[in-house]
């Protein structure tokens, strides 16, 4: 089976930097954790939600890259000293990737009982008519 690309649609002109922003997303390495969800809030609005339990405001960390939207997470090491009988709970970082449309602004950020809330919201583009003239070569 040959890999299907937008480049195969010769009447879809400048789509490349999305084709290669899919290829990037499929590759990000998202793997299940941690645990999200992503909600419609309204026909405008999203939320993308993250299990972060364990996680302080100071431990994470939320920018926009190219397009994407990345959320990274680093808890520090507070073992120091700590004898652990049993060690279920572990200390790990992770990063989550999110490919933003044009047009999806990234708003606030809440941290809520070990869930972290990122609300995007969409700009509806204005519709423009453009008439070209044809001139006499």
């Amino acid at each position: 089976m040959s890999k299907l690309t937008l480049g195969a649609y010769p009447h879809m002109l400048g789509f490349e930097q999305l084709e290669r922003l899919l290829e990037r997303s499929a590759k990000s390495g998202n793997e299940g954790y941690p645990p999200y969800n992503i909600e419609q809030t309204s026909e405008n609005s999203y939320r993308i939600t993250l299990a972060v339990a364990g996680f302080g405001e100071d431990d994470l960390a939320i920018t926009v890259e190219d397009r994407q939207l990345v959320i990274r997470g680093r808890q520090s090491d507070d073992s120091n000293g700590r004898v652990f009988l049993h060690r279920g709970i572990a200390a790990r970082q992770f990063q989550r990737m999110f490919v933003l449309a044009d047009g999806v602004e990234v708003g606030e950020a809440i941290m809520e009982n070990g869930l972290l809330h990122v609300d995007l919201t969409r700009a509806m583009p204005e519709t423009v008519v453009q008439t070209i003239s044809i001139s006499k070569g």
